[in-house]
C-alpha cells in the first residue's frame, strides 16, 4: 500500500482507493495529495453518498443564479474551487448512473458546465482521487456502475486492508489519536496500560480505523490519566447502555446505531438512505436519536460528532430531524447518566 501511494504521489494519475468502511481511505488520499506537486493547492472532499443526487450536481459543478429555487447567486462547484488541486470523491460507488455520466464527461474533457448554464464555462486542472467500499465490478455487472467510468478512475488502484489485518499498527495508531485529541482539548494524554494494549490487539475492529479513532476521542473526553481494559470494554465490546433500556426493533434501530457508533459509519450512510427509502420508520429514527442523546447527555453538537458527521452538518442534521418530526427535546437527557458528566461538559447547551 505504501509503495503504491508513493507512485501515486509522484504522478497526476487518477487514483481509486478501495477497502472496508473506516479503513482510512481519506487519510491515504490526503497523504497522496500532501506528497504530490499539488501540495500547496486545495484539497477538497465530498461524500457522494451523503449528498442527495439533486444537490450533488450543483456541489460538483456549481450553478447559475436562478437555475433552481434558492439559487440567488452564481456559485462555483468544488471542481472549480479545486483548480490545480485535488478532489477526493468518497463513496463514489453510491453515485447515480446519471451523475456517473456527468463525471465521466468531466474526466474526459476537463470542462465545467454549471447547473443552469447553456454551455461549458471553463476548463480546470483537477486531480481526482475516488474511494469506495463497494466491489465496483459487481456493481458493473448489476448495471449500477458504468464500466467506462471505472476504467477512467482505476488508473492507480490502492487497496487498503482492514485494521484486523494490521494488528501491529493498532497501539501506535491509538497513541497517535490519544495525543491528537488530548492536544485539541488541552488535557493530559491518557496512558495505555500494558493490559489495555493487549486488549486492543485482541479486538476485531469491525469499524476499522474510524472505530479506533472514535474510541480514542471518547477516552480523552472521559479524562482518565491511565486507560485500563475495563475502560476499553465500556466502548469496544459492551452494548450501548441506552440500547439496553429501550424497547426497540433490534434488526433496525439497534443495528443502525451499532453501525454508526461502533463501526464508525456516518449517519448519512447508515441511516439517511434507509429512512428516505422507507426501509426504516420514523419511530426507528427517533429511537436512534434518543440513543445518541443518551450518550451525549442531550448535546446535539456532540451527537453530530458521535454520528460521524462533519461539524458543518450540524444545521443540516437538525433541519432534517425537524422536517421529519424526529427532533427530540434535549432537556430530558441532561439529568440522566451522571457518570457521563465529563462527556457533556465538553459541549455547549442548545
Amino acid at each position: 500500500m505504501e509503495e503504491e501511494a508513493g507512485y501515486a504521489a509522484r504522478s497526476d494519475a487518477k487514483v481509486l482507493l478501495t477497502g472496508e468502511s473506516g479503513v482510512g481511505k481519506e487519510v491515504v488520499a490526503r497523504l497522496v495529495h500532501r506528497e504530490s506537486a499539488r501540495r500547496n493547492a486545495t484539497f477538497v472532499t465530498i461524500n457522494c453518498a451523503g449528498v442527495p443526487d439533486t444537490l450533488l450536481e450543483s456541489e460538483l459543478f456549481g450553478h447559475e443564479r436562478g437555475s433552481f429555487t434558492g439559487a440567488y447567486r452564481d456559485k462555483p462547484g468544488i471542481l472549480e474551487t479545486a483548480d490545480r488541486g485535488t478532489v477526493f470523491l468518497d463513496e463514489v460507488g453510491e453515485m447515480s448512473v446519471r451523475m456517473q455520466g456527468m463525471l465521466l464527461r468531466f474526466l474526459e474533457t476537463g470542462e465545467l458546465q454549471r447547473v443552469g448554464a447553456s454551455r461549458a464555462q471553463r476548463r480546470v486542472d483537477v486531480r481526482v482521487i475516488a474511494a469506495t467500499n463497494r466491489n465496483l465490478l459487481d456493481r458493473i455487472r448489476d448495471g449500477a456502475f458504468r464500466e467506462d467510468l471505472y476504467y477512467r478512475l482505476n488508473v492507480i488502484h490502492i487497496g487498503i486492508p482492514p485494521l484486523r489485518d494490521r494488528m501491529d499498527d493498532i497501539v501506535a495508531l491509538m497513541e497517535h489519536f490519544l495525543s491528537t485529541f488530548a492536544g485539541r482539548a488541552s488535557t493530559p494524554v491518557p496512558v495505555l496500560s500494558e493490559a489495555s494494549k493487549l486488549a486492543l490487539t485482541q479486538h476485531n475492529w469491525p469499524g476499522n480505523v474510524r472505530e479506533l479513532r472514535n474510541l480514542a476521542e471518547r477516552l480523552v473526553v472521559r479524562g482518565k490519566p491511565q486507560v485500563e481494559p475495563t475502560d476499553l470494554n465500556l466502548f469496544v465490546t459492551a452494548k450501548p447502555p441506552a440500547a439496553l433500556a429501550m424497547n426497540m426493533p433490534p434488526a433496525v434501530a439497534d443495528s443502525v446505531f451499532e453501525r454508526i457508533v461502533r463501526q464508525g459509519e456516518s449517519f448519512w450512510i447508515a441511516a439517511y438512505p434507509a429512512f428516505m427509502a422507507r426501509d426504516m420508520t420514523r419511530e426507528d429514527l427517533r429511537t436512534i436519536v434518543k440513543m445518541g442523546l443518551e450518550e451525549t447527555r442531550g448535546n446535539y453538537k456532540l451527537l453530530v460528532r458521535l454520528f460521524n458527521m462533519d461539524p458543518a452538518d450540524y444545521k443540516r442534521f437538525l433541519n432534517f430531524l425537524r422536517k421529519h418530526h424526529c427532533h427530540m427535546p434535549f432537556q430530558a437527557y441532561r439529568s440522566a447518566l451522571p457518570e457521563r458528566r465529563d462527556f457533556a461538559a465538553t459541549g455547549t447547551r442548545h
